[in-house]
């Protein structure tokens, strides 16, 4: 558990840090001499489609994306597992805004989102198996008038994999995903997308053993919105 704790710190510590750092190298993104508030300014292709104002006031709401990401986890042996399942894993996700920014003039400022992902890739420790799954999520990306966006995400899921025993027993399982992360806008339309997040896999009693297998997932990748 106190290894667990400290892979979560690890990763969230990691993630702070280089999203202050990507704020502090970004270019100024306020409005130009002479926009009238409110107003809805381009700045590449289909920009004035993807946000709501300026790069990082929130999305519009017809805004969708494409995100390519790869990653690996470490394992947890805890929450019942009795082995640390260790991952390296890619995803290609669909995303599409669900509606305006919601909460305007607080600090909570963004949009949801809701996405759904493919993944696939393989368990190389405790010995080498397959995992591919689709999974939906909602997501809500916060506005902070930068061009670093961060978000909060979580989604369920289904998963075919080859990892067995001691703590899966069957090819069918579901997943549970929950974690948070954050965008890079370099430009208007491209960002890096950094995130860290908790993934749980199991057969919800269907067959057993059924233990479980959990890990804490980094991933890195690009996300294009148009």
């Amino acid at each position: 558990m106190d290894r667990g704790i400290g892979i979560i710190f690890r990763w969230a510590l990691v993630l702070a840090m280089t999203g202050v750092c990507l704020r502090a190298a970004e270019p100024p993104t306020g409005p130009p001499a002479g926009s009238k508030p409110g107003e809805v300014l381009s700045g590449g292709p289909g920009t004035n489609e993807i946000w709501q104002g300026a790069v990082g006031e929130g999305f519009g709401r017809a805004a969708r994306s494409l995100s390519v990401e790869a990653g690996a986890s470490d394992g947890l042996a805890a929450f019942g597992s009795r082995q640390q399942h260790d991952l390296a894993l890619t995803s290609l996700t669909y995303g599409h805004m669900l509606g305006r920014v919601k909460g305007q003039g607080r600090w909570y400022r963004g949009n949801w989102e809701w996405r759904v992902e493919l993944f696939g890739g393989a368990q190389f420790s405790p010995v080498d198996e397959w995992i591919v799954g689709l999974t939906p999520h909602l997501r809500y990306n916060f506005a902070t008038g930068t061009r670093v966006v961060p978000f909060v995400d979580g989604g369920a899921g289904a998963t075919a994999t080859g990892i067995r025993g001691p703590d899966l027993s069957n090819i069918f399982e579901f997943n549970l995903q929950v974690g948070l992360g954050a965008h890079w806008f370099f430009k208007d339309n491209v960002a890096l997308t950094l995130e860290v997040h908790y993934m749980h896999l199991s057969c919800a009693g269907i067959s057993s053993p059924n233990l479980g297998a959990n890990g804490v997932l980094g991933t890195v990748g690009l996300s294009r919105f148009f």
